[in-house]
């Protein structure tokens, strides 16, 4: 029992890990084009973005089997065999995950953003965030560069969405 709860553990680990690194990742990717907007245009493409990959992991299904694995984005028909499991079930998401989300992994995870937070907010970069908050032709007319802050306060953003994802999953 103690292994089991032990690699527990260690797979949720892992889960919390990819679950900073690839929102930011895709967040690096999708703030690049999308950070040369301004306004609603920002709001509404950043909105539209986040409604696409729902869209998608909703109509997705992943099943594997002796042949290997098999994708749909149609139905759950994903032509396995009987020995086969549905990986990915649509909107049902993810089979077999062991819900072991806690308060305390929750509290750890909120404590982890606040010293993030905290950190930036105190850092060279936060004065620059806040400063193209405040007045963003300034804030470049003094030489801070708007399209870089911006992209790290959205990458940030991301990893730790992302990673209230991955507890909440």
């Amino acid at each position: 029992y103690r292994r089991q709860r032990q690699m527990c553990i260690r797979d949720s680990l892992y889960a919390l890990g990819f679950g900073w690194i690839v929102p930011a990742i895709v967040g690096f990717i999708v703030g690049i084009p999308v950070l040369r907007l301004r306004g609603d245009y920002l709001a509404i493409v950043t909105l539209a973005f986040g409604e696409i990959i729902k869209s998608i992991f909703n109509n997705l299904y992943v099943g594997l089997d002796e042949s290997g694995f098999h994708f749909s984005l149609l139905s759950d028909t994903t032509d396995l065999s009987e020995n086969g499991t549905l990986i990915i079930g649509g909107p049902m998401g993810i089979g077999s995950i062991q819900k072991i989300s806690t308060f305390t992994a929750g509290f750890i995870l909120v404590m982890i953003t606040l010293v993030v937070v905290f950190h930036l907010v105190n850092s060279r970069a936060g004065r620059a965030i806040m400063a193209i908050r405040d007045n963003r032709i300034a804030a470049e007319s003094v030489g801070i560069s708007a399209t870089k802050y911006k992209l790290m306060a959205f990458v940030i953003s991301a990893a730790i969405a992302g990673a209230g994802g991955a507890l909440y999953g």
